[in-house]
């Protein structure tokens, strides 16, 4: 009785787990079965290009193959790991254990192999190969745009730049083909073929003129080596749409050689640090004070003031860079002298709200918009918390941090009539398919600002009357120079940003150029001295470029040598860099001349920044 009963249990049990087989797992496991029976393989989408404004190609794709053994099919394995090794350029010991030891339907013996190799193998007619398309990515340029253009992952996956920005739109969809196959994964003849498509992604046209990427990368690079600098930063804009023309920051690396075994130094010259980085923007900044303070009537051109090299604000002395002062000064003097005074007195004219919201007209404390990941907003103190000190410390860019795009964008709406473009880098005109939208923004200011302001910055890099700063070309500008500031506060002695900003044709621009490099350690550090001379190589670049005529024929170009100021006194040095129509710029508090750069017997265009070291 009892192995009855032992008997209808075990039968029970069995009548269970079979409807629990059939009925309930049924379908998995039917799926599996499938699946042991049918291959299914991948078509990767050919990825969309990537041009710059001109058509020339920025990034395209090309079809590769990886190469695979199927194990069960292979006739002679020596011969076949002979033929693979000497083509593949692999160990011989390893693809023949590849083979021979592995039990899967199929091994992965090298991906990404060029079509010419491939071919190669196929002639050979081995039982058992195979090829699987994959597509891969070639940058002509190499190491041009590479922060901008990114790169991708061995899936065809965007991972920085523009590649991952617009990912959705470049990567197209992937197709496949699905064939049933036998258990040593040979397929059956006859079987169902499916066979499905693959579709290419959108070719992207880029605001980028390549040729001027080459302009500016190329300065650039000059600043890494000549001024020894950390890093080197540098922007052109097209000031009447807001579309990038060249965007670069240096050191930075070959898309087609990318550094993947060195993750920390991938992720930092992968930056984009004109939207990643913040810093101080020192007297760059004062074009937006000035345009304030004139948009709200609160200046003029022939207003006045008054600068013994210092201020006292809320009981606490805030020097001028130029401590001995500038005396008395008009606007268009004390600008284009970058007097901190006059740009003190602005700020406390404007009080803390007006100058908060002409702030943020200008797009501070905000992102761009620009179409790229990873953009900083920018640090403005909490308006609750402005004390006199602290605003009269932003009037000349200090206590303030922005983007170098910030910078630029604001500037561009002040320069081009108050309109305030978001800076881009997709051409909306031609590429009908992207949804995207950019800020526009009118009204930032009025045209009669627009005209003083340019006024302004035309004078400043001109001001001697005699040498322009491009020859024969009217060009307008402002050189910045910051102290760093340690993570944990503090000024970090030493460590400075210099910088220029400039715009053409200085009356009515149309484009933008900013550069700014990062701890210079070849000697000066001020920006008219580290900073504006690529400027004026950049525009004349792109002058050459663009055909551009000249505004003036009439254009003084004379050569002197520089003099030996070294042991002479501060105000006979000057007295003698006047004679000869030389600008200067003071480091320090003494008397007497140190140290002068450039040294003594350089040869230098009058109207030329000499740093003078007391």
């Amino acid at each position: 009785m009892a192995i009855v009963i032992a008997i209808s249990f075990i039968f029970s049990a069995l009548i269970i787990r079979l409807f629990i087989i059939q009925i309930i797992n049924g379908s998995s496991l039917q799926a599996k079965a499938t699946d042991q029976w049918t291959r299914d393989l991948k078509i990767i989408a050919q990825r969309g290009k990537v041009v710059d404004r001109t058509g020339s190609a920025l990034a395209v794709s090309y079809t590769t193959y990886n190469v695979y053994v199927r194990s069960r099919e292979v006739q002679n394995t020596s011969v076949v790991a002979n033929i693979l090794s000497s083509e593949l350029s692999l160990s011989f010991e390893k693809i023949y254990t590849k083979i021979k030891n592995n039990n899967a339907s199929e091994v992965l013996i090298k991906m990404q192999v060029e079509g010419e190799v491939v071919e190669k193998i196929y002639n050979h007619n081995l039982k058992g190969v195979y090829f699987a398309e994959t597509a891969n990515r070639y940058y002509p340029y190499g190491n041009l745009l590479s922060q901008v253009l990114g790169f991708i992952s061995i899936d065809n996956v965007g991972q920085s730049g523009i590649e991952a920005y617009y990912d959705n739109y470049l990567k197209g969809v992937d197709g496949f083909s699905y064939v049933q196959s036998d258990l040593q994964g040979k397929e059956i003849g006859g079987s169902l073929r499916y066979y499905y498509p693959s579709q290419s992604g959108e070719d992207l046209l880029l605001t980028i003129d390549s040729k001027m990427q080459i302009i500016l990368e190329s300065s650039l690079e000059k600043i890494m080596v000549e001024q020894k600098s950390k890093s080197a930063t540098g922007i052109i804009l097209d000031v009447v749409s807001g579309g990038i023309l060249a965007l670069s920051s240096k050191p930075s690396f070959d898309l087609n050689e990318i550094p993947r075994d060195d993750l920390s130094l991938l992720f930092e010259q992968s930056k984009v640090k004109a939207i990643t980085d913040i810093y101080e923007p020192g007297s760059t900044f004062k074009i937006l004070t000035v345009a304030a303070a004139l948009e709200e009537g609160l200046t003029s051109e022939n207003d006045r003031f008054y600068c013994p090299g210092y201020r006292i604000v809320d009981g606490i002395k805030i020097k001028c860079w130029r401590t001995i002062g500038h005396g008395s000064q008009t606007l268009i003097e004390a600008f284009a002298n970058s007097c901190n005074c006059c740009f003190m007195d602005l700020a406390l004219r404007l009080g803390v709200d007006k100058f908060y919201e002409y702030a943020a007209r200008f797009g501070l404390g905000q992102k761009t918009g620009v179409d790229m990941s990873g953009e900083a907003s920018g640090i403005l103190m909490n308006k609750s918390q402005v004390k006199n000190v602290d605003l009269a410390r932003m009037g000349f860019g200090h206590a303030i941090a922005l983007t170098p795009m910030q910078l630029v964008s604001a500037v561009s709406s002040i320069v081009n009539g108050g309109y305030y473009n978001s800076p881009h880098l997709i051409d909306l005109n031609n590429n009908e398919n992207i949804n995207k939208k950019f800020l526009h923004k009118e009204g930032v200011i009025s045209q009669i600002t627009t005209q003083m302001v340019n006024k302004l910055l035309e004078f400043a890099e001109n001001k001697t009357g005699k040498w322009t700063f491009v020859e024969g070309y009217n060009v307008g500008g402002k050189t910045g120079t910051a102290q760093k500031y340690k993570e944990g506060g503090g000024i970090d002695q030493g460590k400075y940003i210099s910088s220029f900003i400039g715009t053409y044709p200085a009356d009515n621009p149309r484009y933008i150029v900013f550069v700014m490099v990062d701890e210079p350690s070849a000697g000066a550090y001020y920006g008219s001295i580290v900073a504006a001379p690529y400027g004026k190589e950049i525009f004349s670049g792109m002058f050459d470029y663009l055909a551009e005529k000249k505004q003036s024929e009439q254009v003084m170009i004379e050569y002197v040598e520089m003099p030996d100021l070294q042991g002479k006194s501060l105000s006979e040095s000057i007295i003698l860099l006047k004679s000869q129509d030389f600008e200067y710029e003071i480091d320090g508090e003494g008397e007497y001349v140190l140290k002068q750069l450039p040294p003594a017997g350089t040869t230098l265009q009058k109207g030329d920044t000499v740093l003078l070291i007391t």
